[in-house]
């Protein structure tokens, strides 16, 4: 999004050509998904363990692919994908945010992204419907 510090893709991008024109907007950190397919996916990690200001963002696909305990990790943020279905959770003292799909309709979700502005140590998630 213009005017985004950075970004973060929670997989399932579809083809390569989505990722070049977010890295114009802004530095992007992405996971691979399960719909990821080719030699350009498999470079695309699973998870990513990314720094926002103060605070980590922890990155993964699948939310049920998690095996780390985020509060014992000091994780402030598990940001995912997979289900498609929007959703803002606190979870223990930590987000866990799926920001829905900004692509192609996925079922009969609404096409969404997710802005996160981060203060200090304070996260203020918001869903944005297009």
């Amino acid at each position: 999004m213009s005017g985004s510090d950075l970004i973060i893709h929670a997989g399932d991008i579809g083809v390569p050509t989505i990722l070049p024109p977010l890295r114009k907007l802004a530095p992007t950190f992405a996971v691979r998904g399960n719909i990821d397919e080719g030699e350009w996916a498999a470079s695309l990690p699973e998870q990513l363990d990314v720094q926002v200001g103060a605070l980590r963002f922890y990155v993964i696909h699948r939310h049920s692919d998690l095996v780390i305990d985020p509060p014992t990790e000091q994780i402030a943020a598990v940001i995912h994908g997979h289900s498609h279905k929007p959703s803002i959770e606190w979870r223990r003292g930590v987000l866990h945010l799926n920001p829905g799909s900004a692509g192609p309709r996925r079922f009969k979700l609404p096409i969404t992204v997710a802005r996160v502005r981060v203060s200090g140590l304070t996260i203020e998630p918001e869903l944005l419907t297009l």
